[in-house]
């Protein structure tokens, strides 16, 4: 459906369902014309109903705003989709068969890429060379894990690269080897898969990266999305969103996270300017939420599983003991400072991306830094990812105003955790992972986000897990740090108001008459009484029937 200007009357109404406006707000019906909310409750929208209003009948849903991702990355998820997708298996023997399939269907590839596997499924959380060459002998092969910070190459991509026993590891990043031979196995892990990836493996073009970005908008959109940050814009990605919002087919607000170059410092700074003033003006037609790329991502350490996420004290050594590394800074606190406070100054929001403690606290304390030499101002910076918080910097958050950026799905028990993640952190610090509701307490604001394809886009297991600490798929499983769960209201709030605050989105989160129209309707009212509990929340077992970005159905089952 297209909106239209009409004469007063609505282009779509929705009557029978709850509609949440906004936190403990409510109404039972809901009227768009063009591209915002003109009626709330049956009485109004009666009266604005005409002979070519569409009524959607929906009796027992829920009417929601619009979810809004605050970490995303649609564009690489959205190509992934078409190339090797490897999330919806599990195991070397299914990987393998994906791989091989695709390399059949897919003769005239000179690279076989995509990603999704998942550490927990090979020992040491690190596949091997020879399981790819089984499959693919005769192509290079380039396959990003599931969280992005690792890759899983064959013997032709490491011969592409010229890696080889004598190769270096970079400084931000590992080359996997056989403890006796020193031959590199088929793991990168960070920089060297990163640098490989920039410099070895063909990167897409811009409209490689449209194709992309749309069929990741339409899997957002099927999930009751219509607006998100991406957490990783190039110049490349960053010209296909803006092809797209000028020609109407972006139908998501978008927020773009220009990437943070950690091997150039601060001599980066004026090609980011000169990157947001390239995109300035994108998406301005009626209707269109458009692209802003008035955001700078800096990745500040790694990941626990791999042991560069940056920690205060050593890793244990997974019995009993500890190791003499805390892992990897990939800024320097002086220099992630400088950063910071230069490109607050410059009016960009900064986005961090933050897995362990130390990490979490010096993007804390860049962003106080900040605050100090340039005054306060609500530039809404933001930390991602949350893992590992030490008890001290909780509070900070709401001191500083600084939004946290979570990603619930992960506050779970799963093998991942369990096997790579909890024997190398301990006990104590095992316990302070994921503390949504203490930061919440603290007065903080908090956004969610997804990561896919990390994980699940799905807002609707994302929100189960953050109010129940459980996986949805195996709900008898025991909560993971009961203590940190949200309340429905607290969790669906950070996904749509909470995410749309991050955004600078005024008009996002509610549905107040005069807001732009972007809502989601769901088959089942998750706030019926006694549907959701701290103990059980099958919020995951709704499902998403309708869809509307900017007043357009964007999706509808």
């Amino acid at each position: 459906m297209e909106p239209s200007a009409g004469n007063g009357v609505a282009d779509l109404v929705v009557t029978g369902a709850r509609v949440r406006i906004g936190a403990g707000r409510w109404s039972d019906a809901i009227a768009v014309r063009g591209d915002r909310v003109i009626g709330l409750g049956n009485e109004r929208v009666q009266e604005l109903t005409g002979a070519r209003t569409r009524v959607v009948e929906a009796p027992g849903h829920l009417v929601l705003p619009g979810f809004q991702d605050s970490h995303v990355h649609a564009p690489m998820a959205g190509l992934n989709l078409e190339r090797v997708w490897l999330n919806d298996v599990a195991g070397l023997r299914a990987y393998q068969d994906v791989i091989a399939a695709y390399a059949a269907a897919h003769p005239d590839e000179e690279w076989i890429v995509g990603g999704g596997w998942a550490m927990e499924h090979f020992p040491g959380g690190t596949p091997r060379k020879e399981d790819l060459d089984a499959v693919v002998p005769d192509r290079p092969v380039f396959l990003f894990n599931r969280d992005v910070h690792g890759a899983w190459v064959n013997s032709k991509a490491l011969e592409a690269g010229g890696i080889t026993r004598d190769t270096p590891d970079p400084v931000d990043g590992r080359i996997e080897r056989d403890p006796g031979t020193g031959e590199p196995t088929g793991t990168l892990h960070e920089g060297a898969a990163y640098t490989f990836n920039g410099e070895v493996v063909p990167q897409p073009d811009p409209t490689t990266w449209q194709r992309g970005i749309l069929a990741g908008q339409a899997h957002l959109h099927a999930l009751g999305i219509t607006g998100w940050q991406d957490a990783w814009v190039n110049a490349s990605s960053l010209d296909a969103y803006r092809t797209l919002a000028d020609e109407g087919r972006l139908t998501a607000r978008v927020v773009g996270a220009l990437w943070w170059d950690r091997h150039r410092g601060l001599a980066q700074i004026p090609d980011l300017l000169a990157l947001r003033e390239r995109a300035t003006g994108a998406g301005s037609g009626a209707g269109v939420p458009g692209f802003h790329p008035g955001t700078v991502k800096i990745m500040t350490d790694g990941v626990l599983e791999n042991f560069t996420g940056a920690l205060l004290e050593p890793y244990c050594d997974g019995c009993g003991g500890h190791t003499d590394n805390h892992g990897l800074s990939y800024l320097e606190p002086d220099l992630l400072t400088a950063a910071v406070t230069e490109l607050d100054r410059l009016g960009f929001q900064v986005h961090l991306h933050a897995i362990g403690d130390r990490a979490v606290r010096n993007g804390l304390d860049a962003i106080e830094a900040a605050q100090q030499a340039n005054g306060v101002s609500d530039r809404r910076h933001h930390i991602a990812h949350l893992q590992v918080v030490h008890p001290d910097d909780v509070p900070r958050f709401g001191k500083l105003g600084v939004v946290a950026n979570i990603q619930a799905y992960w506050a779970m028990s799963e093998p991942q955790m369990e096997e790579l993640t909890i024997p190398f952190l301990g006990r104590e610090r095992t316990e302070q992972q994921y503390p949504f509701a203490g930061i919440a307490a603290g007065g903080a604001r908090l956004a969610m986000g997804s990561d896919w394809a990390v994980t699940t886009a799905d807002p609707l297991p994302q929100l189960e897990v953050a109010v129940t600490r459980s996986d949805p798929e195996d709900r008898d499983l025991p909560a993971f740090l009961p203590e940190q769960r949200l309340s429905l209201d607290a969790a669906v709030d950070a996904f749509t108001a909470g995410s749309a605050y991050v955004n600078h989105d005024a008009d996002g989160g509610r549905l107040d008459v005069g807001a732009r129209a972007d809502l989601a309707v769901l088959d089942v009212d998750v706030f019926a009484d006694g549907f959701a509990t701290a103990d059980r929340a099958p919020v995951a077992d709704a499902t998403v029937v309708l869809t509307v970005s900017g007043g357009r159905i964007v999706h509808e089952t």
